[in-house]
């Protein structure tokens, strides 16, 4: 069995972690500032839930803090890019920057729904329950809802 000593992370070093992680520095960082590693943090964390659950208000309240100032910036015409960044990262389905070769869940459900029709239109009655079921699956694993057009077919 291994030799057992003292903690690697004394309440000092604790209580630094904590108070670099509040204003906003990373968790690697902070492990440099005390001279650990971040697996240290991260087990330590593990074997003491009381510290876990300090070292996840510290992250709290840093996110909160930067998310305050941003939203007090984007109050302020001049800093219009501040609400700009608040809505790509806030709702990134909306407002983030795509490249020309990504397409959106929508745009899946579109296609989805082509694909659904094509297949109703060609594959035999027998199979085309079976088949429209497992493409609902798939659309419904994307959080899809498949529009099908009225038609006298079951399916």
């Amino acid at each position: 069995m291994g030799k057992r000593g003292r903690p690697a992370l004394d309440d000092e070093k604790r209580a630094q972690i904590l108070a670099i992680l509040t204003v906003g520095c990373s968790q690697n960082m902070a492990a440099q500032y005390v001279g650990c590693s971040p697996e240290t943090i991260r087990r330590t964390a593990e074997r003491d839930p009381k510290f876990a659950k300090k070292l996840r208000e510290a992250k709290g309240t840093a996110e909160l803090g930067l998310v305050r100032n941003i939203r007090n910036a984007a109050k302020k015409e001049q800093y219009w890019r501040a609400a700009a960044w608040a809505l790509e990262r806030g709702f990134p389905e909306k407002y983030a920057r795509r490249g020309p070769d990504v397409i959106t869940v929508e745009q899946i459900g579109l296609l989805l729904t082509r694909f659904s029709a094509i297949i109703i239109d060609v594959v035999p009655e027998r199979h085309r329950i079976a088949v429209a079921k497992k493409m609902d699956a798939v659309a419904r694993s994307l959080g899809i809802e498949l529009k099908r057009e009225v038609t006298d077919d079951p399916v």
